[in-house]
């Protein structure tokens, strides 16, 4: 945004004040939610299409195959809790080091998918900009462990973020509270306050249990209707002032 004014004592060549000069303000916050937490996968990128590819695999190389149902399971669950259903699904024992060999193996391939750049989900971008165009506090708030969040903040883009939560960071990750949780008090921000964006059962159920109101838009599963959520096709159109609009009045 520009604003218009004077350079006081510039004078044109016959006396008169020079045209006015354009310069930077900053963007006003607009009434509304103390912040925005923004989940990743299958919210903003569509990157579970990727973690079908690197899942598969690992299935494979751990000897069996990975049913859709048990796909559909993992989807915005955390890592230990996908790598003991992928142990269940082949038919493995869960011993620590086999599960750090898996754990590894699954990290390196999906940080070599995400390198080649992530597709974004309709309209999140876009949402992204108006949102930090607005003023408002942002926070990311996923459960993919930092070293393959850092790869994918490179084609999000980290400037729209004040602050990241990752799934390692936290003691328990979704569907608990306390990525959300965490990422309301890093911002100074009361949760009850805020809209968390997401797209799965997990996910949804951990911002609501946070105290969030919640913009829900599905993606690989349907998420039911419920306590402090909003149901939307896609982020196409979404914008501090819709968002401001969910939260419930006093």
């Amino acid at each position: 945004m520009y604003e218009c004014v004077p350079v006081p004592g510039c004078l044109g060549p016959v006396g008169h004040p020079l045209p006015l000069a354009p310069i930077p303000v900053a963007p006003i916050p607009v009434a509304g939610p103390q912040a925005v937490l923004w989940d990743m996968d299958g919210t903003l990128v569509d990157s579970e299409k990727l973690w079908d590819v690197s899942l598969a695999e690992l299935a494979r190389e751990l000897g069996g195959e990975l049913s859709a149902a048990t796909r559909e399971a993992m989807i915005g669950s955390n890592m230990a809790d996908t790598l003991e259903l992928m142990f269940a699904e082949v038919s493995r024992v869960p011993e620590p080091a086999a599960l750090d060999r898996a754990h590894r193996w699954l990290t390196d391939r999906t940080r070599e998918l995400f390198g080649d750049g992530l597709p974004w989900r309709p309209g999140a971008a876009d949402a992204l900009r108006a949102v930090r165009a607005a003023g408002l506090p942002t926070a990311l708030v996923t459960s993919t462990h930092r070293e393959l969040t850092e790869v994918a903040l490179r084609s999000i883009g980290a400037q729209h973020f004040d602050v990241t939560v990752c799934g390692d960071e936290v003691a328990r990750t979704k569907p608990a509270p306390d990525p959300y949780l965490r990422a309301a008090a890093l911002l100074g921000v009361d949760p009850a306050g805020c809209v968390a964006v997401e797209d799965s059962p997990t996910g949804t159920a951990a911002a609501v249990a946070a105290g969030c109101t919640v913009l829900v838009v599905p993606c690989e599963v349907p998420v039911q209707p419920g306590e402090r959520r909003v149901l939307r096709n896609s982020l196409v159109g979404v914008d501090a002032d819709l968002l401001a609009a969910l939260l419930p009045t006093a």
